[in-house]
């Protein structure tokens, strides 16, 4: 999603998994409930709640709470206009899984999948248009998409929905089309072995590891100096599993670090330079954006307006 985006879709995003883009992690959960350090001040026992059921958040201490919109606002502190400005700028923005609780008069009400939990209906070979046009916009090359994704057709709240899917050993699967991002269960990482190398490179999320795939295959010139590197990768596709693959990423000689350049990216791969020196953080090569992927896309976009101007003056 490009641009402004609507105040009915800003509040459908899901307030836990924004909160963990902007670097926040629960400290304890319980049900529904999702309780943090507050990301809105200063504090040492949580207090702040998010309820992922009904997608809205409640600051004990302040005594306030709301929306995602309201949330942004009193982040942010800027006005609705701005917050709608700033998420529809913001890649992988996530449409969250809550249904509208109000229905039309007369209208019935498909009970078959209420609960929230993504049905994987049916998988297949990536060939719906719609899907090829979004790994265009991500700059993904069809070929290098099918060879580690498939295209997924899914139930969520009784609709039907088309996704490139990513799956993990679990049979989970990762989902992500333009306007939706999420996961059904269950959610772990995924450790591809390409060569049985002895060099690992780690993603927090697949289409870094996509983009990593398209920019180490391709032939031609990039303006992004990727070292060009064989190893095995690990897609965490969730940095709560960082910690948790300390085991298995330490049994490599070499560990190449690709997360998000965000709050709880550099914390991560800070927390892993200090374990190790077979640690090597290379976000390096992509500091001036978000992650990998959003490097990928805006270089290209770069090089083709120039490419252009060149034309013109030819």
């Amino acid at each position: 999603m490009q641009g402004k985006i609507l105040c009915e879709q800003a509040n459908q995003i899901d307030l836990v998994d924004y909160l963990e883009k902007l670097g926040y992690i629960p400290k304890k959960i319980r049900n529904n409930d999702y309780w943090y350090l507050s990301p809105l001040r200063e504090e040492k026992t949580p207090s702040f709640k998010v309820n992922r059921l009904k997608n809205v958040w409640y600051d004990h201490g302040l005594g306030k709470g709301g929306s995602l919109i309201d949330f942004g606002k009193t982040y942010y502190r800027c006005t609705v206009k701005e917050l709608l400005k700033r998420l529809g700028n913001e890649q992988g923005i996530i449409v969250s899984f809550h249904p509208q609780k109000n229905t039309l008069a007369g209208e019935k009400k498909d009970l078959s999948n209420q609960s929230g939990k993504i049905v994987i209906v049916s998988t297949g070979e990536i060939s719906h248009s719609t899907l090829r046009n979004y790994l265009h916009h991500r700059q993904i090359p069809l070929a290098i998409a099918k060879e580690f994704c498939q295209e997924i057709f899914f139930e969520l709240y009784g609709k039907k929905h088309r996704a490139i899917g990513f799956q993990n050993p679990g049979g989970g699967y990762e989902l992500r089309n333009h306007y939706f991002k999420g996961s059904s269960s269950p959610k772990e990482p995924r450790l591809i072995n390409q060569n049985e190398e002895k060099e690992l490179a780690v993603f927090e999320g697949f289409f870094s590891f996509l983009s990593f795939q398209t920019l180490q295959q391709s032939k031609e010139k990039s303006s992004i100096e990727l070292p060009k590197l064989h190893t095995d990768s690990l897609v965490l596709n969730s940095l709560s599993f960082f910690q948790k693959s300390k085991e298995l990423m330490e049994k490599y000689s070499s560990i190449h670090l690709f997360l998000d350049r965000d709050k709880m990216g550099q914390q991560c791969t800070q927390q892993a330079l200090q374990w190790s020196n077979k640690y090597h953080d290379q976000s390096k090569y992509y500091q001036r954006f978000k992650d990998l992927n959003e490097c990928l896309v805006k270089s290209i976009s770069v090089e083709l307006k120039q490419n252009y101007r060149r034309g013109m003056h030819l």
